[in-house]
């Protein structure tokens, strides 16, 4: 396992404004980010009001985009979750936010096409079977993968966990995994096959894995449960106490000494 990173700050669950949180945390101390922001489409979170203006909801992402970058290691990676918004006015913003990322100087290292849906015999309708209006259904979200100032990322080959056979599938861009069905309260969560691909296929056994909208906890149960250190920062106190319980039951690999979190922090 890589050396464990000093300090205390990691293996948490804390409440909090991801502007305001990753402000405070050690430089150059993460080395994978896996988030999906609020959808700012009037989704039912608990504790965040997902109505936005456009221009207001991209400037204050770009805020923590920007602290993210000091809080990540040379080569660290950032991994962003974004659905195509609603089809009636189509808006591309996962165009608008990799703009933003780039701007502010990190690499763009790909796109994945996460396929999550069995649509079956349902349509979006619009014009039925007429070219006058007809309408796609976005049966996929965008899985934009980012990295801090160079392209490798440094570790021990020893600290390595996936197989050949598991590098050659995720190597392929197209994601067929079904959509998480068990919300437990959260109007929008990460199935765990997702996450796990992410956090073998970017990171070593040690690294730290950060989600600063962390939500009931999936990012870092996942992290826990594979051997990486977790760090979950989420404006909710309800999500991040089920977090908490979450990650507690997520059993680290023999010889990992990843520890369950301490109470839930508050900001």
């Amino acid at each position: 396992m890589a050396d464990e990173p000093a300090g205390r700050w990691f293996d948490r669950i804390v409440v909090g404004d991801a502007r305001e949180e990753l402000s405070g945390l050690p430089r150059e101390s993460v080395h994978l980010a896996i988030t999906s922001p609020p959808y700012n489409l009037r989704m039912p979170y608990r504790g965040y009001s997902d109505d936005l203006e456009p221009g207001e909801y991209l400037a204050t992402l770009k805020e923590v985009w920007r602290e993210l970058l000091g809080v990540l290691v040379p080569g660290g990676r950032f991994v962003l979750n974004v659905a195509p918004t609603s089809i009636k006015e189509f808006r591309p913003i996962h165009h608008d936010l990799s703009r933003d990322l780039r701007d502010l100087g990190y690499i763009m290292r790909t796109e994945i096409i996460w396929y999550k849906q069995t649509m079956g015999r349902r349509t979006a309708w619009g014009s039925w079977r007429s070219p006058s209006n007809p309408h796609i259904v976005p049966s996929w979200e965008y899985v934009l993968v980012f990295s801090k100032g160079q392209w490798k990322l440094p570790g021990d080959r020893a600290a390595i966990d996936i197989s050949a056979k598991e590098f050659e599938r995720f190597s392929d861009g197209f994601w067929r995994i079904p959509p998480e069905r068990r919300r437990a309260g959260h109007p929008a969560p990460f199935p765990e096959e997702l996450i796990e691909r992410l956090v073998k296929f970017y990171s070593y056994r040690g690294n730290v894995v950060l989600d600063m909208f962390g939500g009931t906890g999936t990012v870092a149960a996942v992290a826990r449960r594979l051997g990486r250190h977790y760090l979950q920062i989420d404006s909710s106190p309800e999500y991040c106490a089920q977090a908490a319980e979450r990650v507690r039951r997520a059993k680290p690999p023999a010889g990992c000494r990843i520890p369950a979190p301490p109470p839930v922090l508050r900001a």
